[in-house]
């Protein structure tokens, strides 16, 4: 029987109501254990939400604040059994959630971002993979940051998912701004500009400054177009290659618009991009690859139809953490 089926309707509401519970009537993501601190009880991944929302580059586009609350609503449907897989990400992951970063002040970004980059180190700490459900795309480099904490002398690659490049030193006078998050990245010592991989690129609210940018930090740009005229195994396959590259670790941060508007109403208005199959492929691989954290980021659920995004964020965690089931340390325990 379908849960779209009106005689579902209270199988769907009962399910809900029995999951554990982050905060007032939000439940768990995917119904998984509620834990107040990283290390509390073992755990392999650990999801949070980060509820920031900083400039609002695009007065339309707002309201991430509110995302991770929603994208926890949706997955409330959902289990961890990928059949087209054949993995049940449970069968070898235990996963905990942390409920949200608390934030300070929405004036104070310095504040918020060292806020996320404690809670990450303290997540990595613990020994689990992190999956932040965003809030803007500003708090990238302090994930990053979290995961170089857990040994500062390995180096790290980053896949960046996305439909831009979000490599502006500065938005106005605000370098915390969502588009700018990748320019902070490459400043870590930690992180070689080679092993920084653009994924989904393309658009016009892209500019040649930031194309050139890239260039100049060593990032590779694997666009949209390249990836619908190679296939996505062939250009994933490069990706990876180039983003591990001499690094240690590998990081995933995804912006909800490298899929396609026509499958994302609820992030920003981008076409042209990946399928929303190929994302959860993307991530389902690199997973599987031991990639040791990823986010998801830019849903605006003041925006009509945002709960579908808030679905498609929903599922696209669920593919990363069974990718990252069926990795060779879940195999031999």
């Amino acid at each position: 029987m379908s849960y779209d089926d009106e005689s579902a309707a209270p199988m769907v509401a009962g399910r809900a109501a029995s999951l554990p519970r982050v905060y007032g009537d939000t439940p768990s993501w995917l119904g998984v254990p509620v834990i107040s601190r990283a290390g509390e009880r073992p755990a392999d991944a650990i999801v949070f939400g980060v509820p920031w929302e900083g400039t609002v580059t695009w007065g339309s586009f707002g309201g991430c604040e509110l995302s991770p609350r929603m994208i926890r609503h949706a997955a409330a449907r959902y289990g961890g059994y990928v059949p087209e897989y054949e993995v049940n990400l449970f069968d070898t992951l235990d996963v905990a959630d942390l409920g949200d970063v608390a934030l300070p002040s929405p004036h104070d970004e310095e504040a918020a971002m060292a806020a996320v980059a404690k809670t990450a180190t303290a997540v990595y700490q613990s020994g689990a993979i992190p999956v932040a459900l965003g809030g803007d795309h500003a708090f990238i480099p302090e994930m990053v940051m979290g995961l170089a904490a857990t040994d500062p002398h390995k180096r790290v690659g980053v896949l960046h998912l996305d439909a831009h490049f979000d490599n502006a030193p500065v938005f106005g006078d605000d370098r915390y701004a969502r588009c700018c998050p990748i320019h902070r990245l490459a400043q870590l010592d930690h992180v070689a500009g080679r092993n920084i991989v653009h994924f989904g690129i393309r658009g016009p609210r892209n500019s040649a400054a930031q194309h050139a940018a890239a260039r100049e930090m060593g990032a590779t740009v694997i666009s949209a177009l390249s990836i619908r005229r190679r296939g996505i195994d062939d250009a994933l396959e490069e990706a990876l290659a180039i983003a591990t590259d001499g690094a240690d670790l590998l990081y995933v941060t995804v912006c909800s618009d490298v899929v396609d508007a026509g499958f994302n109403p609820g992030g920003p208005a981008d076409f042209g991009g990946i399928y929303p199959w190929e994302l959860f492929h993307v991530l389902f691989t690199a997973g599987a690859r031991g990639a040791r954290g990823m986010d998801i980021v830019e849903l605006y659920p003041v925006t009509p139809l945002a709960e579908r995004s808030a679905h498609l964020q929903a599922w696209a965690t669920i593919y990363f953490l069974a990718g990252a089931s069926t990795h060779p340390s879940k195999r031999n325990p």
